[in-house]
């Protein structure tokens, strides 16, 4: 009889995608989460090497699926966009951590708690920018990596984030406005947008119509 005495692989690590959690506690935090993604994708639209997502558990160490934390939005350069991610698994991604983060305040109640362990969580593994923004209170703070850690931007009205190029700007709400000067948007804002893009070209369509119309009765070709 023989003996099979060949090792046993060793079990398969699953690092869970969920933690069965809302990705949002209310409206205002959901708004601001959508807003602040879609505007990084404008943003870096053409850039192929530059990852934005939203809600994604990272997974710094592997081997370790205990370690992780799900930025309400994360920005990851030098990875590239294409590619179904579950989760965001470090060792994978060249070992490249995420530079930037974004959190928004879920619940007064656990803010400290909350703030104090993300916060030792990014200066951990390597985050660059970290900003943390709470619409009840219209309050934003930013840390900017120095070394080993993060150190608290000491005035954050006009910042701009030297990853991102983005301008913080704050009065009567938080604005942020993109490279090019121009206001991230909310999904309502830039249909707006869009609707009132189409009826200018509308419009001027049928102006150019109008005169070219006109041009016609005096016996002139437009198209000439």
């Amino acid at each position: 009889m023989s003996i099979d005495s060949s090792p046993e692989a060793p079990p398969q690590i699953e690092y869970p995608e969920s933690d069965g959690l809302p990705m949002a506690d209310n409206d205002v935090q959901y708004e601001w989460i959508v807003t602040i993604k879609g505007g990084l994708d404008v943003v870096f639209g053409d850039r192929p090497d530059v990852y934005v997502v939203g809600n994604l558990f990272w997974y710094p160490v592997e081997g370790d699926n205990k370690t992780c934390m799900a930025p309400d939005v994360l920005v990851a350069f030098g990875r590239p966009k294409a590619g179904r991610r579950g989760s965001y698994l470090q060792w994978i991604e060249g070992g490249i951590a995420p530079q930037v983060v974004f959190e928004i305040i879920r619940s007064p109640s656990n803010r400290l708690a909350e703030m104090i362990r993300k916060h030792q969580f990014y200066q951990r593994f390597g985050v660059e920018e970290y900003y943390l923004y709470d619409p009840d209170n219209l309050e934003l703070l930013g840390w900017l990596r120095d070394g080993e850690e993060l150190r608290e931007i000491p005035e954050m009205a006009g910042w701009v984030s030297p990853r991102l190029g983005i301008q913080f700007q704050i009065g009567d709400d938080l604005r942020i406005l993109g490279p090019d000067g121009r206001p991230f948007a909310t999904y309502l804002e830039l249909s707006r947008q869009r609707d009132e893009s189409t009826r200018r070209a509308e419009e001027s369509a049928r102006r150019a119509e109008r005169l070219a119309a006109k041009l016609r009765e005096l016996g002139i070709d437009p198209d000439e």
